[in-house]
């Protein structure tokens, strides 16, 4: 009786060390947003928007502007995190973003673009989702 429950003991142990670690909310933010700027880089502006909760204020021209400039450009992303605070439901992010932005009929050079970007976001079911954006502009097709 005493080795069964030694060896339930180990088992359990085991169990224990071997069950894959729950993954951190700050972690999983982290990873949205690094492939947001992939997917901007990559000129995927789906990819870019699935990010965004679609009942997000202003949705809707993000998405125009986004798409407009997806098409428009040659883009080259980054973020370097500024902050990432909240809890395992709802996280305020700052992100310091650089975006370059290459006309594709102008052969005279591009547009950079770098500037504190701040969201809200939120998780949703399994995904974490942007619900606000700060400025929103910043993601508009350059005016020339």
């Amino acid at each position: 009786m005493r080795r069964r429950t030694l060896l339930l003991s180990f088992a359990a142990l085991a169990l224990c060390h071997s069950a894959a670690p729950r993954p951190d909310s700050e972690q999983e933010v982290s990873d949205l947003f690094a492939s947001l700027a992939a997917a901007l880089s990559e000129g995927n502006a789906g990819a870019f928007l699935e990010g965004f909760d679609p009942a997000m204020a202003g949705f809707e021209k993000l998405r125009d502007d986004v798409t407009g400039l997806v098409r428009e450009a040659e883009l080259q992303s980054s973020i370097e995190f500024l902050a990432n605070d909240g809890d395992d439901r709802a996280r305020t992010v700052s992100v310091d973003w650089i975006l370059r932005i290459d006309q594709r009929q102008d052969a005279g050079g591009g547009t950079r673009r770098r500037q504190t970007v701040k969201c809200r976001v939120a998780k949703q079911g399994k995904r974490w989702r942007i619900e606000a954006l700060d400025p929103r502009e910043f993601f508009a097709p350059p005016r020339l």
